[in-house]
């Protein structure tokens, strides 16, 4: 997998076949993100979203200590104090958007501690794969942090009210058959198999059609947003671009003559 790296805290971006690979690498706290990592993450979303050749965007931790802890707590007292805070929560704000906003199936794959703003990013990934080592957290309420309006919504989407307030009242820890109990993860495997299975489900989605797989985001996202107005023709013209599409007519041919279809996602 060919890597961009960097000295001290990073955000790598690799790519394997038709998987991008995100990583948040800060293993010495845990792969807190400072305000770098946040600020790198749209930009490595859209260097995704601009490749053609990739289907499926992950998001991970390095190594197997940790997804992410969140915020690194080292940068609050000058990064989240007085009008610094405002910055910081952009930050956040741009990171989270690009993640929910991206044109292209995302998948979050947690090993270990997924705290605060690491279970953010998470939540507004497509799929959580998470292994039985993980743990869960949003410790707003233990740092007296007051959590922003605009990242509950991701909480929401996966999670009912009643258990977003256990969440955020609380400040406790979830290990992983509670969060999956709780809504909070798509599917829990054992340690040890996490990126197999990830890997799997990637390029399991790699290989359908881009466009019927994007129309699909598009439809679940928008209803899913905005129950009671979703903006229909939006989401007419995404599922006509799939008929009028030649995916459309490869898939036709490749059921007739019993093969595997070959998408190009035009």
């Amino acid at each position: 997998m060919a890597e961009t790296n960097g000295d001290g805290p990073t955000l790598r971006y690799g790519k394997d076949g038709a998987i991008a690979w995100i990583t948040a690498d800060n293993p010495s706290r845990m792969n807190a993100l400072t305000g770098g990592m946040w600020g790198a993450l749209p930009e490595a979303i859209e260097r995704a979203t601009a490749d053609s050749e990739v289907r499926v965007v992950v998001l991970r931790g390095a190594g197997d200590r940790a997804f992410s802890a969140g915020a690194d707590i080292s940068e609050f007292e000058s990064g989240r104090t007085g009008d610094a805070a405002k910055v910081y929560d952009a930050l956040n704000d741009a990171a989270f958007n690009a993640l929910i906003d991206c044109q292209k199936p995302t998948i979050a794959m947690i090993q270990g501690f997924c705290l605060g703003g690491g279970l953010g990013l998470a939540l507004c990934c497509d799929m959580r794969i998470a292994d039985d080592t993980s743990q869960f957290a949003i410790p707003a309420a233990k740092l007296g942090i007051g959590y922003n309006a605009r990242w509950v919504r991701p909480i929401l989407s996966a999670v009912p009210a009643d258990r977003a307030k256990q969440l955020l009242f609380t400040g406790r820890r979830f290990r992983s058959a509670d969060a999956e109990a709780m809504g909070l993860i798509t599917q829990l495997v054992p340690k040890g198999e996490i990126e197999a299975t990830v890997r799997a489900l990637a390029q399991e989605i790699a290989e359908n059609a881009p466009l019927s797989v994007a129309a699909a985001k598009c439809v679940i996202d928008e209803i899913s947003r905005r129950p009671e107005h979703p903006d229909m023709a939006k989401l007419d013209t995404a599922v006509e671009a799939c008929f009028a599409s030649d995916d459309y007519a490869e898939g036709r041919r490749a059921f007739l003559e019993k093969r595997k279809p070959v998408f190009k996602g035009q």
